[in-house]
């Protein structure tokens, strides 16, 4: 923006560099909510960290419920964008497995937003529905990749990818968990791989299927990922069901 440009317009283009910044630093704030012995966000502090005033947030966001909207709207459309970014610069593994990831810090950022999300879920104003439909149709397209470069199977279904997903997030909500998350991603991966048969796979994370035995779509997947051709690392269906 030059100097020759109208007041108006200048003034339209600092009052989009201050949503953006508020739902940046609410994001980051959020997230780190998450953490058990974090305390409440409150608006004040998200507006003297972006560096404005309380009324500048307040004209951008009358409600806390409109600035967490506008948060999770924001990441949500910005985790399902990374898709085609990833696709485009990697082979559709690493693509899925990194994009995974990003989608992990998404969940996050909801849980430090739980009881807001929810009343706007009451309300109608995000639909679970919805928001489920664009993650399996982004996943289905890194399946659809990885089908084509023969490196992902062919029977895998995206809502069953989602599913799964789901099941690793709700079996560690801790922070402290974050590693655990990231070896449970990479077995989910490793389970529909169409050589995932060649993968070698620690034993000692089988009981991540008992973990989500009640997901049964992961269990599922997980369980393909535990079991060699040679029988080494199976786990019985008894046990993982």
């Amino acid at each position: 923006m030059t100097d020759s440009a109208p007041p108006s317009a200048r003034v339209r283009v600092d009052a989009q560099r201050n949503r953006t910044r508020l739902i940046e630093v609410a994001r980051s704030a959020f997230a780190a909510g998450t953490h058990p012995t974090a305390a409440p966000v409150s608006l004040d502090a998200i507006a003297r960290e972006a560096g404005v005033g309380i009324g500048t947030l307040y004209r951008h966001f009358p409600t806390r419920e409109t600035l967490i909207e506008a948060v999770y709207r924001t990441e949500l459309d910005g985790v399902l964008a990374q898709a085609s970014v990833l696709l485009r610069d990697h082979d559709p593994v690493a693509a899925l497995r990194s994009w995974m990831d990003a989608y992990a810090a998404f969940v996050t950022t909801k849980r430090g937003m739980a009881e807001s999300l929810r009343s706007l879920l009451q309300a109608g104003t995000i639909t679970s529905a919805q928001t489920r439909q664009r993650v399996t149709d982004t996943i289905q397209a890194f399946l659809d990749a990885g089908v084509q470069a023969g490196s992902l199977r062919a029977d895998v279904r995206a809502d069953d990818i989602a599913a799964s997903l789901v099941g690793v997030f709700l079996a560690t909500p801790d922070p402290a968990q974050s590693d655990q998350a990231g070896r449970m991603l990479d077995l989910l991966v490793a389970g529909i791989r169409s050589d995932h048969c060649r993968l070698g796979v620690a034993p000692d994370l089988r009981f991540l299927v008992l973990a989500a035995g009640s997901a049964s779509s992961l269990a599922r997947i997980l369980r393909a990922a535990l079991t060699s051709s040679s029988g080494r690392l199976s786990i019985s269906r008894s046990t993982a069901s």
